[in-house]
């Protein structure tokens, strides 16, 4: 087979990607080893920037995210028993957030590429990626018919940390900076009813907590647990009292407590790769980059880089100019750093210390302190939390 650009992985990095090369005339394949039943039904949560928005709307992929996500103008902090609204919209000039889970964009996006009569390969086993430092790089990948191997003008990774791609870059060729945090989420997808417009982020004595909500009746909630939690160790009952002891009732909004549909518990890490490209290889989404949970980054900076890729790859095929995909790792890494600095900043002020340090909990709410009583402060928040503009 022989394509201008082979994208490994359809995640929302790769799927968006193809869609913004096929809306410039340019073709190419995606090679995804899950099947396409997984990738539509694996349960992400989906905070969505202004930005993000925006590009999907361009890519033409925004009709079912108007009428089913979720706008939303600020969100709520409670610490230690304070409450403190950050109204983004009034901070940012309007900008918003919207929630729309990852898997419906996924939707989204596979639906656009197979009206379009797109090449996605799912259930791509084994893909091994050749010959990245010259003009025809290939991927080989067995699906049900058999062995393939894809010629390619340029390869694009977008398949996540435990990929084949960044792997392919020499480690002489690549740096990577890695933070592990020592507590995990356990997160749950429940059957309730709405506990408040907004999300909340809440700091507690007894560890964060996190409420999102996805529709009138269904919630996504997490709490903050150590790196060793067994899901089977906590019944429904022990979930639930966990949750009420910090998410205390107040502002006119109770905790619902109903059936829990799904639980898991994540680690939280920090991950960056550069550069994010090696002869004819990029990198985007997780392949480069890995962001704690707590800024709602992860999605909205795969949709970023393949903006700008897909920006890059489209001059090079209209006017033969390089420059763009020359700055491609470099123009994608101010974002990324400063993504890693929100991340860490909002992760450090809202988990309890583990082992617990009583001069960080002063220093947690020394911050909070600083939030509550200075608008810039808070209006820096709010633009970090909704994205920043393309041209920054």
């Amino acid at each position: 087979m022989r394509t201008q650009v082979g994208i490994i992985g359809a995640g929302p990095a790769g799927l968006l990607l193809s869609q913004l090369l096929h809306l410039e005339g340019i073709e190419s394949v995606v090679i995804e080893q899950r099947s396409r039943a997984t990738v539509e039904s694996t349960l992400r949560a989906g905070v969505l920037e202004q930005g993000t928005v925006d590009i999907l709307c361009e890519a033409g992929v925004g009709d079912r995210r108007c009428r089913e996500g979720v706008m939303h103008h600020g969100f709520e902090m409670r610490f230690n028993g304070e409450r403190q609204r950050v109204p983004l919209s009034d901070l940012t000039g309007g900008r918003a957030i919207t929630l729309y889970a990852q898997h419906e964009v996924l939707k989204d996006l596979i639906a656009a590429r197979t009206a379009a009569d797109g090449h996605l390969h799912f259930e791509a086993k084994g893909s091994r990626v050749f010959a990245l430092e010259t003009t025809r790089p290939s991927i080989e990948f067995a699906t049900a018919a058999g062995s393939q191997r894809l010629e390619c003008d340029f390869v694009v990774g977008c398949d996540g940390y435990h990929g084949v791609s960044r792997a392919a870059i020499p480690a002489a060729s690549r740096r990577e900076f890695r933070r592990d945090y020592p507590y995990a989420w356990f997160g749950l997808l429940t059957a309730t009813s709405r506990l408040a417009e907004e999300l909340i982020y809440c700091h507690h004595e007894r560890g964060f907590a996190l409420v999102s909500t996805r529709s009138p009746d269904l919630q996504r909630l997490y709490f903050q647990c150590s790196l060793n939690t067994r899901i089977e160790d906590w019944s429904d009952d022990r979930v639930w009292d966990e949750l009420l002891s910090r998410l205390p009732i107040g502002g006119g909004a109770a905790l619902a407590i109903g059936p829990i549909l799904q639980r898991d518990v994540v680690g939280l890490r920090s991950f960056v790769c550069e550069p994010m490209q090696y002869g004819r290889l990029y990198l985007a989404g997780d392949a480069a980059h890995i962001v704690p949970p707590t800024g709602a980054k992860g999605m909205n900076l795969a949709i970023a880089d393949v903006r700008i890729l897909a920006r890059a790859l489209t001059e090079i095929y209209r006017n033969g100019d390089q420059r763009w995909l020359d700055a491609y790792s470099g123009d994608c890494l101010r974002r990324v750093w400063r993504a890693q600095r929100f991340s860490a900043w909002m992760t450090a002020l809202l988990h309890r210390p583990d082992p617990f340090d009583a001069f960080q909990a002063r220093l947690q709410q020394a911050e909070f302190d600083a939030l509550k009583s200075s608008v810039e402060m808070a209006r820096v928040v709010a633009q970090n939390y909704v994205g920043w503009s393309w041209d920054q």
